[in-house]
């Protein structure tokens, strides 16, 4: 077999999947061959023009698989091992990268390389660039289905947990429940927060979230949510809140629920709405409320994946519960318009090769 199936993006506003050839390794690489994917609201924003892409490029960045073919200067993996690649694919050797800077190898947002510079993973096959860097095994004792996770969504839900620079028992607010931000959720949790709001409509993402680690649920159908906070919080705010959504009004809301001194932890994607955000003067305190803005994409590499690894090894959490479709790859096209179009209560749905 020389072929392989992918799912592409012939033109902006469509998907197709179609026959593309098996990659084959270089020096530096290693090719996978696909055994889990998970679909992530990124890629719809790529099939909506937000990000430019060439058409025809491989979509996803969240996949997991066997060791399929292995370059000629990598080392310590064999064929048939089980590993996983961050969505973040530093190269380690840049100014940025050496800077500690990963995420932004060699330029703004250069360590994003499926979909944006080479194909994406949603596919039978995918490349490894900076394999000795990146590629991660998967520990024996963490299933594929778990694992997946690690690629994204715990790697930037984490990332927007650790922004928030907490001390143990402060409290912090997080907009939307989505898969990142229920894996911000959850990383507040184990960074030692005392108090987590959760803030989010469908009631069985607030059941998510309250599994793990929520302790208060503020629904915006119910009122203003950053009145609802400051009500709760005694008028005080919260130390620290993350933005996982991506639009200027929980933008602006996580500004307005911190208190002086707070920090806001920027993890959504604002390519949706092009429209310049606004910075509140008054909750800014007129640029001198103490108050820190951090933003950031997941670091990437194989340290990255295997922290994560340890964690789920000891059973902290199961990120397994936001799959709430899966589906095989036969049917990846019906999967991506269910996300499109957030029908059946979906959160994230597993494609299984």
């Amino acid at each position: 077999m020389s072929t392989m199936k992918a799912l592409v993006m012939p033109e902006i506003g469509r998907t197709a999947v179609v026959d593309k050839p098996i990659p084959e390794p270089g020096p530096d690489e290693v090719v996978v061959k696909t055994t889990h994917s998970l679909i992530c609201t990124s890629d719809l924003h790529t099939v909506k023009g937000a990000l430019p892409v060439e058409n025809g490029v491989t979509l996803g960045h969240e996949s997991v698989g066997l060791v399929h073919a292995i370059g000629s200067n990598v080392t310590g993996f064999h064929e048939g091992q089980r590993v996983a690649i961050n969505a973040v694919i530093p190269c380690f050797r840049c100014r940025n990268c050496q800077s500690g800077f990963p995420g932004q190898c060699q330029g703004a947002l250069g360590g994003y390389r499926y979909t944006a510079q080479q194909d994406g993973n949603l596919a039978e096959y995918f490349v490894v660039p900076f394999a000795v860097g990146n590629l991660a095994p998967i520990p024996d004792s963490v299933s594929s289905e778990a694992a997946v996770y690690a690629c994204d969504m715990l790697s930037t839900g984490f990332m927007g947990a650790e922004h928030c620079y907490l001390k143990l028992g402060d409290t912090a607010a997080v907009f939307a429940q989505g898969a990142v931000g229920l894996s911000a959720t959850i990383g507040l949790t184990l960074l030692g927060a005392s108090r987590i709001f959760a803030v989010e409509s469908i009631p069985e993402r607030q059941q998510l979230s309250r599994t793990f680690g929520a302790t208060d649920i503020i629904d915006f159908t119910q009122g203003d949510p950053v009145e609802q906070i400051m009500a709760a919080t005694g008028g005080e705010g919260v130390d620290a809140a993350i933005e996982a959504f991506g639009f200027p009004q929980t933008w602006e809301a996580c500004l307005r629920v911190t208190k002086p001194g707070g920090r806001v932890s920027n993890i959504g994607y604002h390519g949706e709405v092009t429209a310049p955000l606004q910075v509140p003067l008054d909750a800014f305190g007129l640029g001198m409320a103490d108050k820190s803005i951090h933003s950031g994409i997941c670091p990437g590499g194989n340290d990255r994946m295997q922290r994560i690894f340890a964690l789920l090894e000891t059973g902290r959490f199961d990120p397994t519960l936001m799959t709430t479709h899966t589906f095989s790859f036969d049917d990846v096209e019906k999967g991506f318009s269910m996300m499109e179009q957030k029908m059946d209560g979906i959160i994230k749905p597993l494609i299984v090769f």
